[in-house]
This record gives structure tokens, C-alpha cells and sequence, in this order.
């Protein structure tokens, strides 16, 4: 593992979940447009956070940052993709 890979899983993963809240927004018109807007920053805030943490100098090992940050990608997406979920489940009621 290493740095330039670390990079495009950030970008892959918090891009697609970008491209998810547009297609929720043009497929379902009850979804207001603030909520999908609203998780779009978020995912474009840690995006920017993400960023900054992978591009800062580590001391010790790398390997272990990298899986750490690997790790915060795939949970913190997880939470934005479950705020969706929630979104289209209250829109649709």
C-alpha cells in the first residue's frame, strides 16, 4: 500500500458517494434538495480532511497510518451513505 493508492481510494470512494446523492436527487423529486446538498459538503469536507491527513508527515510507520486511513474512509462513508438511506426513508413517507 502506498500513498498514491491511498489516494485513489479517497477520491473513488467519497466520488461515487457524490455521484450517489445526485442520482438520489434527480430520481426522487420528494428529496428535498438542502438534505442531498447538505451531504454532498459533508462528503467534499471529508474529502478535504482526508486529504490533509494522508498528504501530513508521519512519524513511525507508514504502512499503519495508510491502514488507519484506509479504515476512516470506509466508516465515515459508511455514515454518510446511512444519513442518505435516511434522507430517502423520510422523504418517502
Amino acid at each position: 500500500m502506498n500513498l498514491r493508492d491511498i489516494k485513489k481510494d479517497i477520491e473513488y470512494v467519497l466520488s461515487a458517494f457524490v455521484e450517489d446523492c445526485s442520482v438520489v436527487a434527480c430520481v426522487n423529486p420528494k428529496v428535498t434538495d438542502a438534505n442531498v446538498s447538505e451531504l454532498m459538503e459533508e462528503a467534499i469536507d471529508l474529502y478535504n480532511e482526508l486529504r490533509d491527513k494522508v498528504n501530513a508527515k508521519v512519524e513511525g510507520s507508514k504502512k499503519n497510518h495508510f491502514n488507519e486511513l484506509r479504515k476512516e474512509v470506509l466508516t465515515k462513508t459508511d455514515e454518510l451513505y446511512s444519513k442518505l438511506s435516511t434522507a430517502v426513508k423520510d422523504a418517502v413517507k
